[in-house]
């Protein structure tokens, strides 16, 4: 076994733990620590690629053991629940753009704008839109939308457009719908816990 390499994926490991869940993109800091540890380059360029997508299904299950409940009230009344229905459209619909997009520009974004110049670049922006944004935050009215479950479709095809924006490496999921969210008249909490229920369709694909 190689030990150093052993010791780079753990460090990889540790990386996307702590980065996927705030408001800061874990590819982007997979793709420094790619680029300070030389991890693609030890492991191999294609075997790099599988690692750092499977490590990401951790988040993933993380996300639906937090909110195991409410997936399985979801689910169960999918049949006959109209809140039920109405939220599963709505991440359905949400998470519809960045299908649509990831299909069209994927390879055009891994060709071009996976390297940490670009990471670092969207690192400082995502950071100044995130001070103004929270500005903006801290003066407007009451929110408009209090929880998940008073999203609109038009609420949730927005909030999808804006996480499309993730799709540039360096610039978070997370960080971009939580904000976008808030900025379109949601609360913290409901664009927070929206944020991740969309997650999980949009990391599973």
């Amino acid at each position: 076994m190689d030990v150093v390499l052993f010791f780079k994926a753990a460090l990889m490991g540790i990386v996307e733990g702590l980065t996927e869940f705030l408001p800061i993109s874990s590819t982007g800091h997979l793709i420094l620590a790619d680029s300070l540890l030389e991890f693609a380059r030890s492991a191999g360029s294609e075997k790099a690629k599988v690692f750092e997508i499977a490590i990401q299904t951790g988040a993933i299950f993380a996300v639906i053991l937090v909110y195991m409940q409410r997936i399985r009230d979801t689910l169960t009344g999918l049949g006959s629940d109209p809140k039920a229905q109405r939220f599963t459209a709505n991440v359905l619909i949400g998470f519809l753009p960045a299908v649509v997009l990831g299909l069209a520009l994927g390879k055009i974004v891994k060709a071009y704008l996976f390297n940490a110049t670009v990471v670092a670049s969207t690192f400082i922006l995502g950071g100044i839109i995130i001070l103004i944004a929270e500005r903006i935050a801290a003066r407007a009215p009451r929110a408009r939308v209090e929880t998940v479950d008073d999203l609109t479709l038009i609420d949730a095809l927005k909030v999808g457009f804006v996480q499309c924006l993730a799709l540039v490496p360096g610039t978070s999921r997370s960080g971009a719908t939580i904000i976008g969210g808030m900025l379109m008249g949601l609360s913290r909490k409901a664009a927070t816990d929206f944020s991740f229920f969309l997650g999980i369709p949009t990391l599973v694909g």
